[in-house]
């Protein structure tokens, strides 16, 4: 990622930020911090459990150009994939929890690895997302793969 790149991203997710400012310092002062972002505003996320999370984000990543942003928690228990705003009201995937408005997720910097949770692929700054009808298929095909 080029250092445009990662300024993009680190002011895309703090637009998201009540205070911004908070956030940045809080990222300058501890390079394993984490922020508190809500959910809801520029995006939803859908977190599935790491044995359907990781084969979706690869068949994902065989299907689009780019996948959004995808967080990995605790060591790949879960995984967090960014989707538009709203789509976790609408959403009824089993054994998948949605977060959406009135919700807070964890997040690390872009540009750094920060432990308990990490970025598999980082915002680019450009405000993409996955596509929840796609992240759909991938599932499905993640499933289906399995067996």
């Amino acid at each position: 990622m080029t250092g445009f790149q990662m300024k993009a991203a680190v002011e895309w997710l703090l637009s998201a930020a009540p205070n911004a400012a908070t956030c940045r310092r809080r990222w300058e002062r501890d390079p394993h911090g984490m922020v508190l972002l809500p959910a809801g505003g520029l995006w939803d996320v859908l977190v599935l459990p790491g044995e359907l999370g990781h084969p979706t984000l690869d068949v994902l990543s065989r299907c689009a150009d780019r996948p959004g942003p995808v967080l990995s928690e605790s060591g790949g228990v879960r995984l967090g994939f960014f989707v538009p705003p709203g789509t976790a009201s609408r959403w009824l995937g089993t054994g998948v929890r949605a977060v959406g408005r009135g919700a807070w997720i964890v997040v690390p910097h872009p540009g750094r690895a920060a432990g308990v949770t990490n970025w598999l692929v980082r915002p680019d700054g450009s405000g993409t997302l996955n596509d929840p009808g796609l992240l759909e298929l991938a599932m499905h095909e993640a499933v289906v793969g399995e067996g």
